[in-house]
C-alpha cells in the first residue's frame, strides 16, 4: 500500500463551496508535512492561512510529495541529502475519489488527500494534496509525487501533468463546479489551462478564469520542455493557433503557457514587476508585493506583548502601524526572551557555548549563488577586525542548497570553513536542516537580519518581513521587497546603492562600514536609539509587508475583475 492509505481516514468528499482554486508546486501548511523547500512553499501556506482568516471562500491544490524535499545532514562541511519523509494518513484525510490521467501512453491513477487550514475565526479551508502511489500504478507512475523538485526533466513534466491537469480533474471529480477563478502561483501548474482550452476553443473565456503570479526573475529559472517531449507525455498536439505564443526555440515555456492564458498577471515586487516586464515585454504585468502571515511568524514574547498593547492585531494586522506607543523596555525584554530561546536552542543541541549578550547576525535562506551567502566572508580580515572592536561577534547561518545544485554546496563548505576560521573573534553556527522551526527561532532571535542577494535576482523575499515582525531590522541589497521597505537608519540599512549592479568587493566593504559605522554603535551605546528602530519595523514593515494586505490586493486586482 502506498501513502499510509491502510491507516487513512478516509472520507467520501467535502461539502465545501469554493470560488477560488489555488494552484502551487508547494504549500506548507504544518511543521511535519514536509511538502515545501522554502520561500515559494512558505508563501502559499501563509496566503492560505489568510484566506481562512478572511473567510475566502478558497481551495488550493498541490502535489503530495510524501518523501519531501531533503533532509540536510553537514558531514565535513558538506551538505548530505537524505529522505524527509512523512506520513500522510497522520495529519490528513484521504478522500475517496480518484482520476486517472494518461502520462506518456501510460495510464495513471491520481487521488485526494485533504488537510484543513484554520483561520482566526474558526473558518477551514481545504488543501489537496495530489497522490500517485496508488494501488495499480507502474512504480514509475506511483513515484511521481514522491520527490519535490526531485528526478530529471521527463519527471518534471510528468509532475506538472499531475498538478496542472490532474489537480483540475480532481476539482471537477469532487464536484467543485462554483469556481470561477484558478491562480497559478508560478508556472508549475500552467498545465491546467490547456484542459479548459481543449474543452472551449475560447481563449477569452480561459482567460476570464485565470489569474498567474510569477515568482522568478531569471529567463533561466522558468520551466520549459521540447514540445515534441511535451506531446509525447499528453498524447495530444498542443493547439496550433496558440504556439506561437508559449513557446521559445520549439520548447513549450510554462510561464508563457501561463500568462498567455491570463487575464491578470504580477510580479512579487515593484522591483520584480520591472524585471519581469522586460523578460515577458508582450504582457501587461502588475505588482503585489509579497507578504507573510503575521500570526505564524510572530514569536510568543511579542505575541503576548502584541496582545497587551495593540489588541486585534491577529485579525488586523494594520494595528500594528501602533508599535511605536509599546514602552522600550517591554520591547526589549521581548526581544531578548526570544533571543535566549534562540541561544539556548544552539547551545543546548550544537555546545556552542553562544552567549545572550553579543550582537548576532542572521543569514538563512536557499544556498545559491545568486544569493551570495558568502559575502559576510569576503574580507575575512575587516570582520574580525570589526568583531574585536565590540568584544566578539555571533553569526548564525541556515539552510539548504537543491542536491543538483553542486554549486550551492560548495558556498555551504566554504560558509562553514570561514566561520571556523574566525574564531574565537566571531562565534559562528551552521544549522542543519532549515525548516520552519529553525526559521521562527532565527528570525525572532538573532539582532540583525542579513539578506545579500544580486540585483534584480531576487523577486521578492520574505524572510527578512518575517525578522520585522518581531523587531528585527535588516541590512540588505536593494531589491526585491526591501527597495520598498526600507528607510535608512530608521528600518534597517541598505546595501550599495538603489539599481546599483552588484559587485562583491564593493558590496562587502558597503556592509562592513556599514555594521562597523552605523549598526554596532547604535546597538552598543544607543540601546534606546535602537529600540526606536525595533518599533519602526514593527509599525512601518509588518503593518504592511503581511499577507492580509497582499491577499485583499489579489481578491480587488485578480479576483473579482
Amino acid at each position: 500500500m502506498g501513502g499510509g492509505e491502510g491507516r487513512a481516514r478516509v472520507i467520501s468528499g467535502l461539502n465545501f463551496n469554493p470560488k477560488i482554486a489555488y494552484f502551487s508546486m508547494e504549500i506548507f501548511v504544518d511543521p511535519d508535512i514536509h511538502t515545501y523547500s522554502g520561500g515559494l512553499g512558505m508563501l502559499a501556506g501563509d496566503t492560505m492561512r489568510t484566506f481562512a482568516d478572511l473567510n475566502i471562500p478558497v481551495v488550493a491544490v498541490t502535489l503530495l510529495s510524501e518523501k519531501g524535499y531533503l533532509r540536510q545532514r553537514i558531514v565535513e562541511d558538506r551538505q548530505v541529502e537524505e529522505e524527509d519523509e512523512f506520513d500522510p494518513s497522520e495529519k490528513m484525510l484521504l478522500i475517496a475519489k480518484e482520476i486517472m490521467l494518461n502520462i506518456r501512453g501510460e495510464d495513471v491513477k491520481v487521488r485526494p488527500w485533504c488537510y484543513f487550514v484554520k483561520g482566526t475565526s474558526g473558518y477551514s479551508l481545504p488543501v489537496i494534496f495530489l497522490d500517485t502511489n496508488v494501488k495499480g500504478n507502474s512504480d514509475w507512475a506511483r513515484e511521481l509525487t514522491s520527490y519535490l523538485y526531485g528526478g530529471d526533466p521527463d519527471y518534471r513534466l510528468a509532475q506538472e501533468i499531475v498538478l496542472g491537469i490532474g489537480g483540475f480533474r480532481i476539482l471537477k471529480e469532487l464536484n467543485f463546479s462554483s469556481i470561477y477563478r484558478f491562480h497559478m502561483n508560478e508556472g508549475h501548474a500552467s498545465f491546467l489551462t490547456l484542459e479548459l482550452y481543449r474543452k472551449t476553443r475560447n481563449i477569452d473565456f480561459v482567460r476570464r478564469q485565470c489569474v498567474f503570479t510569477t515568482h522568478t526573475p531569471v529567463k533561466a529559472g522558468h520551466d520549459s520542455f521540447s514540445i515534441k517531449k511535451v506531446e509525447e507525455f499528453l498524447g495530444y498536439s498542443i493547439p496550433e493557433d496558440i504556439l506561437p505564443y508559449v513557446t521559445d526555440n520549439g520548447n513549450l515555456n510554462m510561464t508563457k503557457l501561463g500568462m498567455f492564458f491570463s487575464h491578470y498577471i504580477n510580479g512579487v515586487a515593484k522591483k520584480h514587476k520591472e524585471t519581469s516586464s522586460m523578460l515577458f515585454p508582450h504582457y501587461s504585468i502588475d505588482s503585489i508585493t509579497n507578504g507573510v502571515h503575521s500570526l505564524t511568524w510572530v514569536s510568543e514574547p511579542f505575541k503576548r506583548l502584541f496582545d497587551r498593547y495593540m489588541p486585534g492585531w491577529r485579525q488586523d494586522p494594520y494595528i500594528l502601524r501602533s508599535a511605536s506607543g509599546i514602552p522600550s523596555n517591554e520591547v526589549w525584554h521581548a526581544h531578548m526572551e526570544a533571543k535566549k530561546m534562540l541561544i539556548d536552542y544552539i547551545n543546548n543541541n550544537f555546545g556552542k557555548g553562544f552567549s545572550h549578550d553579543l550582537f548576532t547576525i542572521g543569514f538563512a535562506r536557499r544556498m545559491t549563488a545568486y544569493k551570495r551567502p558568502y559575502l559576510l566572508f569576503y574580507d575575512e580580515d575587516r570582520l574580525r577586525e570589526i568583531a574585536r572592536s565590540v568584544n566578539g561577534l555571533q553569526i548564525v547561518y541556515s539552510g539548504k542548497a537543491h542536491p543538483k545544485d553542486e554549486e550551492g554546496k560548495r558556498i555551504i563548505e566554504r560558509v562553514i570553513r570561514a566561520g571556523r576560521r574566525l574564531e574565537p573573534d566571531v562565534r559562528f553556527i551552521f544549522i542543519p536542516n532549515y525548516d520552519f522551526r529553525i526559521a521562527k527561532l532565527m528570525v525572532s532571535g538573532v539582532d540583525l537580519w542579513l539578506n545579500t542577494p544580486r540585483i534584480p535576482m531576487e523577486a521578492s523575499g520574505t524572510s527578512g518581513m518575517k525578522a520585522a515582525h518581531n523587531g528585527v531590522p535588516q541590512l540588505s541589497t536593494l531589491d526585491g521587497w526591501w527597495k520598498e521597505g526600507y528607510i535608512e537608519g530608521v528600518t534597517g540599512w541598505a546595501i550599495g546603492e538603489e539599481d546599483q549592479e552588484s559587485d562583491d568587493q564593493r558590496d562587502s566593504r558597503d556592509l562592513y562600514d556599514k555594521l562597523e559605522y552605523r549598526i554596532l554603535p547604535i546597538f552598543y551605546k544607543f540601546r534606546e536609539r535602537w529600540i526606536e528602530i525595533m518599533k519602526n519595523c514593527i509599525a512601518l514593515n509588518a503593518s504592511f509587508f503581511n499577507t492580509q494586505r497582499m491577499v485583499e490586493q489579489y481578491v480587488l486586482n485578480a479576483y473579482f475583475l
